[in-house]
């Protein structure tokens, strides 16, 4: 084989073009910037050319960089595939699917041994996605998501509604209850999921703008915030599509039917060039998730 940089180099450098930032850069590759800049010395050294221009604290790839950068992006997933493809030989196709924590936990995981049952052959990983930051598709055959399109990256599918109305427990009810006016909200303890915003949006929606958002404790994760409620401490704000195990056992009420977050949904995210080796797992299991949730 022909002598070639260090591979660590080369790495740099992919992801300095990539990201048009050394700092950036760095914190992909968990180092430091000055690291980075090193590297990038050394592969200028190596070549004896010059790959990005210095104007300040500021570095802009030159023409031969930006070319270089795109060869080796298109290595390194080939590289990738190929390692994907042979760990597949000897474990059979592993989905990994990123989930962000609230469909994790309520939706999915109690209907997961359905599609274990139906395709025994699938292995499954299940691993955090988390709001707000990317999907890195290299180790991610298929993601769920909350929110609106478009998003960053990735091709997507509308999975679950995400219209919102506020919902309590049997116990709450019976002792709060009956709630016959939309201002009954404003007379019990309410649920915060992260701040007051989603009440101040629905309490707009009720046309009730001049009542003031009662006090109640802050959950920074759904999931808290639901078993609280089950607890019975406060009405919440809930998609009904995520509690609707919950509604249809009579643990949780919806208290009235007006909704807000229409425009919001929880979506399926695959990604726009698919590795051909998962395709086929990735589009069963994508068929498996619409045919559950319908």
């Amino acid at each position: 084989m022909p002598r070639l940089p260090p591979l660590n180099a080369l790495r740099c450098l992919e992801a300095a073009v990539r990201a048009r930032s050394f700092t950036r850069a760095a914190d992909e590759l968990n180092v430091t910037q000055s690291a980075v800049s090193h590297q990038i010395r050394q592969l200028e050294a190596w070549f004896g050319i010059s790959l990005f221009q210095r104007l300040g604290r500021e570095t802009e790839p030159t023409e031969r960089a930006l070319e270089f950068g795109q060869a080796l992006s298109e290595a390194f997933g080939i590289i990738a595939t190929a390692c994907r493809r042979a760990s597949q030989r000897e474990t059979g196709p592993v989905l990994t699917i990123a989930v962000i924590p609230s469909i994790a936990t309520i939706w999915l995981i109690p209907r997961l041994s359905q599609f274990m049952t139906q395709h025994p052959g699938i292995a499954i990983k299940v691993v955090y996605a988390f709001h707000g930051a990317p999907i890195d598709f290299s180790e991610t055959g298929i993601a769920i998501l909350w929110g609106k399109e478009p998003f960053p990256t990735g091709r997507v599918t509308r999975f679950l509604d995400g219209a919102t109305y506020p919902v309590c427990s049997a116990s709450f009810l019976e002792k709060y209850g009956p709630f016959r006016e939309l201002s009954d909200i404003a007379r019990v303890p309410v649920l915060h999921d992260t701040d007051e915003q989603g009440w101040q949006t629905w309490f707009h929606a009720a046309g009730l703008k001049s009542q003031p958002i009662p006090h109640g404790p802050f959950f920074a994760d759904f999931n808290l915030l639901r078993a609280a409620t089950l607890a019975g401490q406060g009405a919440a704000l809930c998609p009904a599509s995520l509690i609707a195990d919950d509604v249809g056992s009579g643990r949780l009420a919806i208290l009235f039917k007006t909704p807000i977050h229409q425009d919001l949904a929880y979506h399926i995210l695959e990604p726009e060039d698919p590795d051909p080796a998962q395709a086929n797992t990735v589009a069963t299991f994508k068929a498996w998730l619409l045919g559950t949730a319908r």
